[in-house]
Order: structure tokens, then C-alpha cells, then sequence
């Protein structure tokens, strides 16, 4: 397994992540409606809006999952907010990234990934928008066309939340 990069601006991406002020709070259906299309739309079994914190990362939504939290060492989206594109993982057994993730070789199974960052307007991506399957799949440019969508409707949400608390 390889651990994913720091993003080089990850002090500054760690402080507007905190200054959401969402971290470790209630569900909230905004974020659920959002999951759970993506999860139909694209025919997977799990659907997250995953937060990307320093040692972990922490779903405030998490359709087809359980579990809310995982650490940040073996998560997907840990790769996923070092990038500037979406990333795909066709086949995770296939992705020296990944092959021996225990996410991978047990619970939940993950073969397929794909995960759009949550790019704030002033540079930082603080987690993403992804989609897993247990299955290995293709993923084309109108689906990550369409994830990239919905993954602009989570940042909405994401201001939307911060201007009600204010």
C-alpha cells in the first residue's frame, strides 16, 4: 500500500477544512439526498461526502456504509485531494496504490473508486464526493462529467451550511 501525498498546501487546507465548522456534526439530509443519487446514478453500493482531516477522514455522509470514519492512512480520498482531477481507480487489486489497502482486502471490499474533490473558491479541496463499488468498472469522461456536478452541489451545500450558522 503507498500513503498518499500531503497536498503541499495542507496547513492552509487543514484551517479552511476547520473553519467549516462541520466536522463531527449531525447527518444532514442535504448531504444524504446528494450521496444517495450518486449512489443510483452510477449503479454503486457505497456513495460518500467525505472530510479529509490530519489523521483521518470523516463522512458527513456515507450511503451503503456503516462506518463514518476511517483513518487517513489507508483512505482513497487521501490520494483523491492531491490531485486536481477526479481520480478513478478502475480496479483497486490492479492499482499499486492499493492492491494490499485493508479497505480493499476486507470490509467493505472496495474494487472501484472514484472521487471528485470538494475544490473551496480559494484553492483548498478538504474531501470529496466519491463513489465505490465491489466490483471493478469503467468510469467515462460524461461520468466523471456528471460526478464533478454533483460534486459542485456539495460545495454549494457546504456554503449554504456555513451562512445559516452564521
Amino acid at each position: 500500500m503507498l500513503f498518499a501525498p500531503l497536498p503541499r498546501n495542507e496547513a492552509k487546507r487543514l484551517v479552511a477544512l476547520r473553519s467549516l465548522l462541520i466536522l463531527d456534526t449531525a447527518p444532514e439530509e442535504r448531504f444524504d439526498r446528494i450521496s444517495a443519487f450518486a449512489a443510483k446514478e452510477f449503479d454503486v453500493p457505497i456513495a460518500l461526502v467525505s472530510l479529509v482531516d490530519r489523521d483521518r477522514q470523516w463522512s458527513k455522509s456515507h450511503f451503503g456504509l456503516e462506518v463514518c470514519e476511517t483513518p487517513r492512512d489507508v483512505s482513497f480520498c487521501g490520494h483523491a485531494i492531491a490531485k486536481s482531477e477526479t481520480l478513478v481507480v478502475p480496479d483497486a487489486l490492479k492499482d499499486p496504490r492499493f492492491v494490499d489497502n485493508p479497505l480493499v482486502t476486507g470490509h467493505p471490499f472496495v474494487r472501484f473508486y472514484a472521487g471528485a474533490g470538494l475544490r473551496l473558491p480559494y484553492g483548498q479541496v478538504v474531501g470529496t464526493l466519491c463513489i465505490m463499488d465491489r466490483r471493478p468498472r469503467e468510469f467515462d469522461r460524461l461520468d466523471v462529467a456528471i460526478l464533478g456536478g454533483l460534486r459542485d452541489m456539495v460545495v454549494e451545500e457546504l456554503f449554504r451550511r456555513e451562512e445559516a450558522a452564521a
